[in-house]
């Protein structure tokens, strides 16, 4: 697979699914598979495990590196990681079940696990309590 080159806005995954909280990417960028579980659990320990968490995005792009001090040549290097390449507007975590201000807090300390700037973002239908 090659690396590639990621542009333009999200077509797919823009709109809040499930929950009726989430955090939305503002820039362009590859999210490895470590930064979305360090988010996850970032997420989790300031809910105290209650209300749901929806990951919206999966790391299914592989990036190949070769090993250290090895000549060039010789073929293309073993996948090292995992990532999955993010566009503007797309929703990477969603939450419910809690709060306005216990989602507001809790996915802002996902996102400052993340390598892009992210936006909070509520339903349209949500009528807070």
């Amino acid at each position: 697979m090659q690396k590639g080159r990621v542009r333009g806005l999200a077509q797919r995954g823009s709109t809040i699914a499930y929950g009726s909280f989430a955090i939305k990417t503002m820039e362009v960028g590859f999210i490895t598979s470590r930064q979305i579980e360090a988010s996850r659990i970032a997420i989790n320990r300031y809910m105290k495990r209650e209300g749901k968490v929806w990951i919206r995005i999966f790391p299914d792009k592989p990036i190949t590196s070769k090993p250290a001090e090895v000549r060039m040549g010789k073929g293309k290097g073993a996948p090292s990681h995992w990532v999955a390449p993010v566009r503007p507007g797309r929703i990477m975590f969603e939450v419910d079940g809690v709060p306005k201000e216990t989602a507001l807090e809790a996915l802002r300390l996902g996102a400052q696990k993340l390598p892009v700037k992210c936006k909070f973002v509520v339903r349209p239908d949500y009528a807070g309590e």
